[in-house]
């Protein structure tokens, strides 16, 4: 996915923290752009400070009319776990059945470790109209997004 292209539309599990709801992307951009942080994994250092940094940067997302959700291919129980653990104040998108990660083209392996079809490190920042304006995805898993990048875009939009 690229910068002008459309943002597929899904629903897929949302942990909240306290409960599991459905999250659909359309439904979500009534209310204005959307921020789609993909991570590889809950409880690795690198997937934690990522969240964690986006956590204490919530307010500037939220400032200007925007709600970011963080996206991996954890199970929403998982995710909820991960969710309290870090104090998180925005919910997260489990892509269990990894369709998001391919439909968004950021999946990796990691051969090594035999894990398949994780997310890459990605930042997507979507639009009302489901037209991402920000796209950026890392092949290092421990390469962090430019959160004053993403700040700037939401900022704009």
């Amino acid at each position: 996915m690229q910068v002008g292209d459309t943002a597929p539309e899904f629903t897929a599990p949302l942990a909240t923290g306290e409960d599991i709801d459905s999250f659909t992307l359309s439904e979500a951009l009534e209310d204005g752009p959307v921020v789609l942080a993909f991570f590889p994994g809950a409880f690795t250092s690198v997937c934690s400070h990522e969240l964690a940094t986006f956590r204490d940067r919530l307010s500037e997302f939220e400032d200007d009319g925007a709600r970011l959700y963080g996206v991996s291919v954890d199970s929403p129980f998982a995710l909820n776990a991960f969710h309290d653990e870090l104090g998180l104040n925005f919910p997260l998108i489990s892509d269990a059945n990894h369709r998001l990660v391919h439909e968004y083209d950021v999946a990796m392996d990691f051969a090594e470790l035999g894990v398949e079809n994780v997310a890459k490190r990605a930042v997507f920042v979507v639009d009302e109209d489901r037209t991402i304006d920000y796209a950026w995805v890392s092949d290092d898993p421990g390469v962090e997004p430019q959160y004053d990048e993403v700040s700037a875009v939401v900022a704009d939009d």
